[in-house]
């Protein structure tokens, strides 16, 4: 019977043949890239053969075999004397001919010196498979074929990826219709909005990749399914074929590089993608000898209008991939490797991109910035992250790609935009490097514990176990958070002596949050029993006392937040003002001492069981002992805010306030 491919090609019309070879061609390709690696995974498992086969069922599907017996090879194959032995190895070695002779079936007839070259190669190797159709392959054979490095001796596997790429090269000249940028042919007409809708993704971030190669597009019908093809870079294993048939969306993505695979895994899984067959597989001479990352994406969708709208997100966050690596590397050299990851995943989600940023200068812009802000705030070979903290650092340099990016689109200069973002460095050192805002979260925790402890004395809470101590369990997290910004603060000022004062004051302040920690677990232990309660004179005695705490946080935040705004242009209506809240805080602490020890009458006048008077009275002194932190964090808040206005003011403020406390300023 003759074939409708071989009339045309009888009437001599190989314009029309064309697009039909290529679509063979492609599913050869296909084919051909599932039986090598039907080939590594029989190679890798004879070599161990304690490890299980890699299950190659979802590749077969994806590649449309017909050829389930390819499936077995692998289990069945064993190294002996440096040679692999492979069940059926004649009927692969015919497969591989009959696949390769239909990949460079369109270039028969051409008179392109570039497709010469392919179609002697194709010879060739076709030649070589049919000399070594016996059962076992040496290990240099195992190269010829899979081999992926180039440089030396030709291989099967190269010549797959070149062949691969004509085609694609081929497929885009002969194409006479473009859908918004994209070669077409042989559509259906449910096709066209669905290419138009990948294409209207890929379109709106097209620009972020500026000038390098890379998203040239074609598609066409294959059967029942659709076929779109992107060429990602420059790459040979950088290419990505998107399937769609009825209402599924199919794409097998691979990559050389895990962190990279990661990073596209998790941008579809956000868009709706399920993935599986997910795992790392080994080609000879491909990668440096190392592994790389193979997966399938799922999109499964109830109805057009979600096909649609999948296949425009996909095509969107393609561009993202191009020099992916490469800007990860770069921002290693600023933070952290994770954060590094976390940048590009947040630069991607706001659809910026790293290109932008890469060709504005990458690292050299934000180091720049970072010695032009002077050492009171980095140092040689300071990283952002040690710096300002992991999330500060995050969002700085997410908002530095961003800028980088909508600033090559206006066309600013490289100098525009090391100027901007020299700027912008500056806003977010001011933001999470101002003196005052770690000093305003720690106090937060403080007045959180201390209204917490207030409440539970107002609501009897000690005669509810559970309740006392979930409040010492929620007391507990709050002190830990302080901690941690103690901490923070306490690395900075080893690397920025400007920082040590505000150190000291937070250190003190730290004092206060232990303690009113530590009256949180008392009333736990209160709460469960330990004490056969208080008389309602008692009660009042230790709600005054909580009161006047929690009185004293609140002045210490009020004070913290007047301090803020006090320097040598301040009003003096301002600098009396703080100096109020802060004489207020030293009244706090005398009042809380005689509230104390009326307290500590009450019960040894009132109590005569021991476990009831010794938790009381630690309860109690716990309370009192968080003023006297604050006493001691007001005098250090001060000498801080006298450093920021002249002398002479500073002397007239410090008459007053020293005249409370040993050894102070006359």
């Amino acid at each position: 019977m003759l074939e409708k491919s071989d009339a045309i090609a009888a009437l001599g019309q190989m314009k029309l043949l064309a697009p039909a070879r290529i679509k063979t061609a492609l599913a050869a390709n296909d084919r051909l890239k599932f039986v090598l690696t039907v080939i590594q995974a029989a190679a890798a498992h004879a070599a161990d053969t304690s490890a299980a086969p890699l299950d190659l069922h979802h590749d077969y599907a994806a590649a449309r075999m017909e050829d389930a017996w390819l499936l077995d090879v692998p289990a069945s194959a064993w190294w002996e004397d440096g040679r692999l032995h492979l069940a059926d190895q004649p009927r692969i070695c015919a497969k591989l001919r009959e696949d390769i002779t239909l990949m460079a079936r369109p270039f028969e007839g051409s008179d392109q010196p570039d497709h010469l070259p392919l179609l002697a190669r194709a010879a060739h190797w076709c030649d070589w498979l049919g000399s070594h159709d016996t059962a076992e392959l040496s290990e240099h054979d195992l190269l010829l074929l899979t081999g992926g490095k180039r440089g030396g001796e030709d291989t099967f596997h190269i010549l797959v990826m070149d062949l691969h790429k004509a085609i694609n090269r081929l497929a885009a000249e002969l194409t006479s219709e473009e859908i918004d940028g994209a070669h077409v042919w042989q559509l259906a007409a449910e096709d066209r909005p669905r290419v138009a809708a990948f294409m209207r993704g890929l379109n709106r971030t097209r620009g972020l990749k500026f000038d390098h190669p890379g998203l040239e597009t074609a598609a066409t019908r294959d059967g029942a399914r659709l076929l779109i093809q992107n060429d990602i870079g420059t790459n040979d294993a950088h290419v990505l074929v998107v399937q769609v048939e009825a209402q599924t969306i199919t794409l097998t993505y691979s990559d050389l590089h895990d962190r990279r695979f990661a990073f596209f895994q998790g941008l579809l899984a956000e868009i709706g993608a399920e993935w599986s067959s997910v795992g790392t597989r080994n080609t000879p001479g491909m990668n440096a000898g190392a592994d790389y990352v193979v997966g399938t994406a799922l999109f499964a969708c109830a109805e057009e209008v979600a096909l649609e709208t999948a296949l425009e997100n996909l095509g969107a966050r393609i561009v993202f991939l191009i020099d992916w690596n490469r800007a990860r590397k770069r921002l290693n050299r600023l933070v952290k490797k994770t954060l590094s990851i976390e940048v590009l995943n947040r630069a991607a989600r706001r659809e910026a991109g790293h290109m932008g940023w890469l060709l504005a200068g990458g690292e050299a812009v934000i180091f720049a910035a970072m010695e032009a802000l002077g050492p009171d705030y980095f140092h040689m070979g300071d990283r952002l992250d040690e710096v300002m903290g992991d999330e500060p650092a995050a969002d700085f340099l997410t908002e530095a790609l961003a800028l980088a990016a909508a600033g090559l689109t206006a066309n600013q200069a490289p100098t525009q935009i090391a100027d901007q973002t020299h700027l912008l460095l500056s806003r977010h050192m001011a933001r999470y490097r101002d003196d005052f805002t770690l000093l305003e979260e720690h106090a937060a925790f403080c007045q959180a514990l201390a209204e917490a402890l207030r409440d539970a004395l107002a609501h009897r809470t000690e005669r509810d176990g559970t309740a006392a101590q979930t409040l010492a369990q929620r007391a507990k997290g709050w002190e830990r958070q302080a901690d941690q910004l103690v901490i923070r603060l306490r690395d900075e000022a080893g690397r920025n002596p400007h920082r040590r004062p505000v150190l000291q004051v937070i250190e003190r302040a730290d004092d206060t949050a232990d303690a009113l920690e530590e009256a949180a677990f008392l009333f736990s232990l209160i709460g469960e029993g330990h004490h056969r309660g208080w008389s309602e004179e008692i009660r009042a005695g230790l709600l005054r006392l909580a009161a006047q705490v929690l009185e004293a946080t609140q002045d210490h935040v009020r004070a913290l937040v007047i301090a803020r705004t006090l320097g040598s242009d301040s009003t003096a209506d301002d600098q009396a003002e703080f100096l109020t809240v802060c004489w207020r805080v030293v009244n706090a602490e005398r009042a809380c001492d005689s509230h104390t020890r009326a307290l500590r009458r009450l019960l040894v006048n009132q109590i005569d069981d021991a476990a009831t008077l010794q938790l009381t009275t630690d309860f109690g002194a716990a309370l009192e002992k968080s003023t006297d932190a604050l006493l001691r964090t007001g005098y250090a808040l001060r000498d801080l805010v006298f450093a920021r206005i002249d002398t002479g003011l500073g002397t007239g403020l410090g008459t007053g306030l020293d005249a409370g406390r040993p050894g102070g300023r006359t």
